[in-house]
């Protein structure tokens, strides 16, 4: 009976696989740390006391970080690319609520995350990160 049990519990791990919806171009980030604190008091983040505006913040993330102020609420979204391989041209610039990737191909929403001009079939969106607001305070990280 142990046999048995032991067999169809190994053809059942055999069996599994992974799911063919996976797409394998969204693996391009690494699930880099992140625990960021700002003061929105302070004057590089003034922009964001008004709904519709971002800001990018570098030496974060893959690509540096970018904070939007949605109007019901704050977002953080990882500044790479998710559908290019890491490059020189991979980094989003922000403009409100819209980031563009810099090899002028991609354009992104900083409200869902999701790409904005998807002609090509891609389906990747943004790497999300959590955003806590506590006072004039904004913590964003991933754990």
């Amino acid at each position: 009976m142990r046999t048995l049990l032991s067999l169809l519990c190994l053809s059942l791990c055999l069996s599994c696989s992974k799911s063919n919806d996976e797409d394998e171009n969204c693996k391009f980030l690494l699930n880099v740390g992140v625990g960021l604190r700002i003061n929105l008091n302070l004057p590089e983040f003034g922009n964001l006391q008004s709904p519709g505006n971002s800001i990018r913040i570098s030496n974060e993330g893959n690509a540096g970080i970018i904070i939007a102020n949605t109007g019901s609420g704050y977002t953080a979204w990882d500044a790479s690319d998710p559908n290019h391989i890491p490059s020189a041209c991979s980094a989003l610039s922000a403009n409100g609520l819209q980031g563009t990737c810099g090899c002028d191909d991609n354009t992104y929403s900083f409200v869902t995350g999701q790409l904005l001009n998807n002609s090509s079939g891609l389906r990747c969106s943004l790497k999300n990160y959590r955003v806590e607001k506590t006072g004039n305070s904004l913590f964003i990280s991933n754990y």
